[in-house]
């Protein structure tokens, strides 16, 4: 335990935005969860799947917003999940 006030305050501090970031990083993560799995099944029309993307880069960009995770992790994340968008929303030749 810690032996000064301030580091007592830096402590109870800490917790609370521990469990803030931990909060924003579940949300997201079951966005992109739920995401991919929407991506797995065939009967699913492109649109409910752009809406559902859209909402999930919305979770990243504040995540990203709110220092839960950083710039290029979100970028990166974003970037796969529009791939994978991609390749299934445009027919293949």
């Amino acid at each position: 335990m810690a032996n000064y006030r301030n580091a007592e305050k830096a402590f109870r501090s800490s917790e609370r935005k521990r469990a803030v970031n931990k909060m924003n990083i579940s949300r997201m993560r079951t966005a992109v969860k739920k995401f991919k799995k929407m991506i797995g099944l065939t009967d699913v029309p492109a649109e409910k799947m752009g809406e559902t993307l859209r909402q999930t880069l919305s979770l990243i960009d504040k995540s990203v917003k709110k220092g839960t995770i950083r710039e290029n992790t979100g970028n990166r994340y974003k970037s796969r999940l529009t791939k994978r968008f991609n390749a299934v929303a445009t027919p293949s030749k």
